[in-house]
């Protein structure tokens, strides 16, 4: 059993600086995320795509947005149950919850931050009707082990960012790699798209465009492909794995059997105090939940993760008087007992 202040499902931005609010009032936080890394959709689907409304940041790559919020929680030292899927809550005679995966794992706390973005993602799966007879046994639609493909022949479906980064990524790892897109046009960031012609120009990687995998080939796990390619006969590729990288379908998931009150695949919330659900101590917050007035942007998801912690506070600690100080005065203070001070000349001013 996982036990912490605050559980947090999701680990997408809001998710992550969630930590960084929690540990300025000393509570602990433990994360959930049904991918293999932090991040939410910032790390798996665009990291390399350029956001502009992060205060103080003129322009920030999605996947560096992560990395500052990660090096920015860091010293209040989270945990994180990564590659799982929050499936059921259960309320305990204590007032805690104990949340459980999907792969058994549990996690008990008093309080419950629902930070899943658009909620849980799926991957979205190629019709292929053999395919679901392959899943695990050559077909992978996420990489959480690069190593599971070294030396050996990977084909790799998709025209999008994750396509071309793993392509790139997993020619230094395994023995071939093919790029199959079906059109001659990527989606993904032109200095991707550039370093996969280069790559292909010296041998490194075979692109195949514009074409499709309609089929799998193989007994007991995959041995090859079926391609099709416009105006040439179909043919096998013979391949160790096909990983198709067509992004991921966001869904609600388990989390709508929780008895939370739900409107158009997004949670309910009480924004006029704390971004709590019609379920006292489980709160949602960031693009997952809904109100008069809401705005789907990770800005908005900070300010309600800010003042969620000050409620989370005050149920955890409900004989204390939590008195707010400025960062700028207090300084920023670990678990581990180290402390960024405020610099003298601020505090100074300020008193």
């Amino acid at each position: 059993m996982i036990k912490t202040d605050i559980l947090i499902i999701g680990a997408g931005p809001t998710g992550l600086f969630t930590v960084f609010e929690a540990g300025l009032l000393k509570l602990r936080c433990h994360l959930i995320d049904a991918l293999p890394q932090p991040g939410g959709q910032c790390s798996e689907i665009y990291p390399k795509k350029p956001i502009y409304d992060i205060p103080a940041y003129p322009e920030i790559l999605a996947g560096d947005l992560t990395d500052k919020l990660m090096e920015q929680i860091k010293q209040f030292e989270p945990g994180f149950t990564l590659g799982e899927r929050a499936d059921t809550v259960e309320k305990q005679e204590d007032g805690t919850f104990v949340v459980t995966t999907n792969k058994g794992t549990k996690h008990q706390a008093p309080i419950v931050a629902i930070a899943g973005g658009l909620g849980s993602f799926e991957p979205r799966k190629p019709p292929i009707p053999n395919i679901a007879n392959f899943e695990d046994r050559g077909v992978e639609y996420m990489i959480k082990e690069p190593e599971l493909y070294r030396d050996k022949d990977v084909v790799i479906a998709g025209g999008g960012d994750s396509a071309l980064d793993w392509s790139i990524f997993l020619t230094d790892v395994a023995k071939s790699v093919t790029l199959i897109h079906r059109r001659n046009e990527f989606r993904g960031a032109l200095d991707s798209v550039d370093k996969v012609q280069e790559l292909k120009n010296e041998g490194k990687i075979n692109l195949i465009t514009p074409a499709e995998v309609k089929g799998i080939v193989g007994e007991d796990k995959v041995e090859g492909v079926l391609v099709e390619q416009k105006e040439k006969e179909p043919f096998i590729l013979k391949t160790d794995h096909f990983i198709p990288l067509f992004g991921l379908a966001p869904k609600l998931g388990p989390i709508a059997n929780w008895g939370l009150e739900i409107e158009k695949n997004a949670i309910k919330v009480n924004n006029a105090l704390d971004y709590q659900t019609n379920i006292p101590g489980i709160y949602a917050i960031g693009d997952v939940n809904t109100y008069p007035g809401k705005l789907k942007l990770i800005l908005c998801g900070f300010h309600e993760a800010t003042l969620m912690c000050q409620s989370a506070y005050q149920r955890i600690h409900p004989n204390k008087k939590y008195v707010m100080k400025y960062t700028t005065v207090g300084g920023v203070e670990g678990f581990d007992g180290t402390k960024k001070e405020a610099p003298k000349a601020v505090v100074k001013a300020i008193n």
